[in-house]
């Protein structure tokens, strides 16, 4: 499983690689080539995570690979690319591609080069079907924020380059980038209310301000935020960009920040 990983690593940056030759040089007809390329790299990582739960039931522990940093940041490079994907279907647009495989790239990169990837038996707090839907809940989120994200820079780039033939209708990429925060900010939310049964069970309390459980919360409010900033003063454009932007950094704090920074009940990060 490690090896299929680091292939889905290579096949993700080729992807991106790919896409950001279309962003430079518009030639069209890649882009198909860029998406099968992609798809391929999503498919690899599913098979990957298939074979890790497989050998974690070989290795006498039989548990759901959703358990530790590494398990994690590689389920979070395939909600990445497996979000964004499917929502290409829909777009005539495939700039986004670019930001958005590269992205996932440095995230499985980051897991298989520095993150153990060790099958370990669970403590008896991760041994939970809660925890298990409370993983997949709140990375469904973050991977819609990681593509919002990239439809934010790829808004804000529309205004410095300009390449009409390449980037999306600002219309449409508005609504676009609107619509992946409610997505995300659905799948938050029910991760963090699985989250909390979870934690009750595990620790006998729903809430303890934990780091994670406070930056989990505050990211939940710059969501929100935009959410309600959009509905009720009709923010759009630039400055749902920019919130955006903000947003994804909670999402990249709380969870790598959290990690290796502050100490709490959620800290399992192991570094090779």
């Amino acid at each position: 499983n490690s090896f299929l990983f680091g292939i889905t690593t290579f096949v993700y940056l080729l992807a991106g690689t790919v896409y950001l030759i279309y962003w430079i040089f518009g030639l069209e007809n890649i882009t198909f080539l860029a998406s099968s390329i992609g798809w391929g790299g999503f498919l690899t990582n599913i098979l990957a995570f298939i074979i890790r739960w497989i050998q974690t039931h070989k290795a006498g522990f039989g548990y759901i690979p959703l358990s530790n940093l590494y398990e994690s940041l590689v389920f979070f490079g395939g909600c990445i690319t497996g979000i964004y994907l499917f929502w290409e279907l829909r777009l005539t647009k495939k700039i986004l591609g670019s930001i958005v495989f590269l992205l996932a790239s440095f995230v499985m990169a980051f897991a298989t080069l520095k993150v153990s990837s060790s099958i370990q038996p669970l403590i008896p707090a991760l041994k939970s079907n809660w925890l298990v839907a409370h993983v997949i809940t709140c990375f469904l989120g973050y991977g819609a924020f990681a593509v919002g994200f990239a439809a934010s820079i790829i808004y804000l780039c529309s205004d410095i380059f300009n390449m009409q033939k390449i980037f999306p209708d600002k219309k449409t990429l508005d609504n676009f980038i609107y619509k992946i925060t409610l997505f995300g900010f659905f799948w938050l939310s029910l991760g963090i209310i699985t989250g909390a049964v979870w934690a009750d069970q595990a620790w006998g309390s729903y809430w303890s301000w934990d780091p994670k459980e406070t930056w989990s919360f505050i990211t939940w409010l710059v969501y929100g935020s935009i959410i309600h900033m959009r509905l009720t003063k009709g923010w759009s454009g630039k400055r749902l960009s920019w919130m955006n932007i903000i947003g994804f950094i909670c999402v990249l704090f709380t969870y790598f920040g959290v990690n290796f920074l502050l100490s709490g009940l959620h800290s399992y990060a192991t570094l090779d």
